[in-house]
């Protein structure tokens, strides 16, 4: 059997034609495929097609004609490569599916972007290559004639925006060719409509679909369920004791009664039910959120940092007061139960809602028809009461800001336990740090519209308990063991450690800055530096400035801030160093599922993004 010749390696740069035109791109070669005897390409803006040998060129020996027009130029081309029902790529494994999912798309656009689409869909069709060679001149008149005949004979004419399944080894291989404008406004209108209800077919399918399960799937969602709140239990109960060490696991129990304080429950509402007002207020800015995939963008009131001003403002008029915030050390375990049980009945809530949801509303990753599942992942993706988004609500707000004053009333806590009139210098730089990295968080809290939380995960019991108990309860786990356990630091490892932290920030906010910024306007002159890879979903992958160092610089900035809060508390017990133990877990856990998710979305682009970013969060190590 003869071996196919292949001319072209993976790489090369050469010159390939645009299917239904006479028009060449440059390209870059991707690979070769033996069985279809197809080159898959991918052109400048990332487009993939598969291409045979003789619709490639040598680049040195190709020349340019002096009038060419740019593709997107082209007569033949009036609207956005991206937004062709021609155009198919490598990221799914059947073309029909993806015409299919691309009408479930169209249809769910609002009304003014559907209208614009089935206006495209209109001028242009679909249909396998012909070997005869389409051209740009008017040699084409004659053939479209030959051809408008022929589907008039045929009676084809109802069938012109059909998608028909090729045999595989010619997916991906279509001719764009322009229509003629004969006028014809009723059998535009006819076919308007097909295209609609074919899109509407679409949409319940292609919404109703899970991506596959994470977390362990329906076996873990049981187990998660079960073990976050023992493990939030286990760590307040073991922090409080006089030698937290491991040997004396388990903590003893303390009397059930005990477990319950009315006092905590109201205090906890309380404290939620103040910063909800503070959301609500007319304060602040409106953002867009990231376009969802309907293609809506909801708004989001960003009034996070005047919020945590008015709380300091608030919890600073109280200690004037003579309120005592040591009620909050002496009543932790109480804290917890009450806002444990507050997270489950929102989680309870959030799932008997989502139950009437419409299916665009849904999460693609919590609604796999299990109800354990998708009560821990969540169903729905922005759950609103009106413009009162719950979830960015409860990501930013209460457990956030609470994570400062819960930090605030241990440093209270350790003044009057110790008789200081001043806290100590570890107690210090743990409560500032944190404070900071909050701050930050509110200050820039638009960045939280573009963090998988926000545009992917649905809201249930996972982000709700993570958000109301996980963040307030075991963030401040460095606080409130030095309370019981002072370290004292010398003035050289104060300037040590506060160096590390600031090193960590840098890294953090510059790396965050970067990726928002691009993500928001690619086309930003100030970001004209940054070198990107192109992808078939019409976004860019950064492969310079530090998304050029590793993947996750943001992770790497977190790590060593991790790092900076946990020295303070030196290394006489573990416990203290949870957090730092637990968020390299959690940060390993979170790129595994960036780098599932990235390739299954961008396809071959991802994977010549890890070739040129070697590295995942350490650089040379990781």
């Amino acid at each position: 059997m003869k071996m196919p010749v292949v001319k072209y390696q993976r790489g090369d740069k050469v010159m390939g034609r645009w299917p239904g035109s006479n028009l060449y791109y440059e390209v870059k070669v991707l690979s070769f495929d033996t069985t279809s005897q197809l080159y898959t390409v991918i052109y400048k803006d990332g487009t993939e097609l598969e291409l045979k040998d003789q619709d490639i060129k040598s680049a040195a020996g190709f020349q340019t004609r002096s009038r060419s027009r740019s593709r997107s130029r082209s007569p033949g081309r009036r609207r956005s490569r991206s937004r062709s029902p021609a155009r198919t790529t490598r990221r799914s494994s059947s073309r029909t599916a993806a015409a299919v999912a691309a009408a479930a798309i169209t249809d769910s656009m609002p009304s003014s972007h559907r209208d614009s689409r089935l206006k495209d869909n209109l001028e242009v069709r679909l249909s396998p290559l012909q070997p005869t060679e389409a051209t740009e001149n008017n040699s084409n008149n004659k053939h479209e004639k030959q051809e408008e005949k022929q589907k008039e004979e045929n009676n084809t004419a109802n069938k012109v925006n059909e998608v028909e399944a090729e045999p595989e080894k010619n997916q991906g291989r279509y001719n764009l060719r322009r229509r003629k404008d004969d006028g014809a406004a009723k059998e535009v209108a006819v076919k308007q409509e097909q295209l609609e209800e074919e899109a509407k077919k679409a949409a319940a399918p292609a919404a109703a679909l899970s991506t596959p399960l994470d977390f362990g799937g329906k076996i873990g969602a049981y187990f998660w369920l079960l073990f976050l709140p023992a493990w939030v239990l286990f760590l307040v109960l073991q922090i409080n004791q006089g030698d937290p060490s491991l040997v004396n696991f388990p903590p003893p129990l303390p009397p059930l009664e005990t477990f319950w304080d009315t006092q905590a429950f109201g205090f906890v509402l309380l404290w939620i039910v103040f910063q909800a007002v503070l959301y609500i207020l007319p304060v602040g800015k409106l953002s867009d959120g990231m376009p969802l995939r309907s293609g809506e963008r909801l708004k989001y009131r960003t009034n996070g940092f005047f919020a945590i001003a008015v709380s300091a403002v608030a919890v600073a008029v109280a200690v004037h007061q003579g309120v005592d915030l040591t009620y909050i050390h002496s009543h932790f375990l109480q804290l917890a139960v009450a806002t444990f049980l507050i997270s489950v009945l929102l989680s309870v809530y959030l799932y008997v809602r989502s139950r009437y949801a419409p299916t665009e509303k849904l999460a693609l990753g919590g609604n796999s028809g299990n109800v354990v599942y998708d009560f821990f992942k969540g169903r729905e993706l922005n759950p609103r009461i009106k413009d009162f988004d719950l979830k960015f609500f409860c990501e930013m707000r209460p457990g956030l800001i609470g994570w400062c004053l819960i930090n605030f009333a241990m440093a209270l806590a350790e003044m009057k336990k110790h008789g200081l009139d001043a806290p100590s210098n570890s107690m210090i730089l743990v409560n500032i740090f944190q404070l900071l990295y909050v701050v930050d968080g509110l200050w820039n809290e638009e960045a939280i519209l573009t963090t998988m939380d926000l545009m992917h995960d649905g809201f249930g019991f996972m982000l709700a308990f993570g958000d109301l108990v996980w963040v307030p309860f075991t963030y401040t786990m460095q606080a409130y063991y030095l309370v019981n356990h002072p370290n004292p630091l010398s003035l050289p490892a104060v300037t040590a450690i506060l160096m590390l932290k600031l090193v960590g920030f840098y890294i953090f906010r510059k790396s965050n800055s970067e990726k928002n910024a691009f993500r928001r306007n690619p086309s930003d002159p100030n970001l004209s530096y940054l070198k990107s890879i192109p992808t078939a979903t019409g976004k860019s992958l950064l492969v310079s400035g530090w998304w050029g160092v590793v993947r996750h610089p943001n992770y790497l900035g977190d790590l060593i801030m991790a790092l900076a809060w946990s020295l303070p508390c030196g290394f006489s017990h573990l416990l203290p160093w949870y957090y730092m133990i637990y968020f390299i877990i959690l940060l390993v856990h979170r790129d595994s599922r960036d780098m599932s998710e990235c390739r299954r979305k961008y396809g071959s682009a991802w994977d010549e993004y890890c070739r040129t970013v070697r590295y995942r969060i350490i650089p040379r190590v990781y």
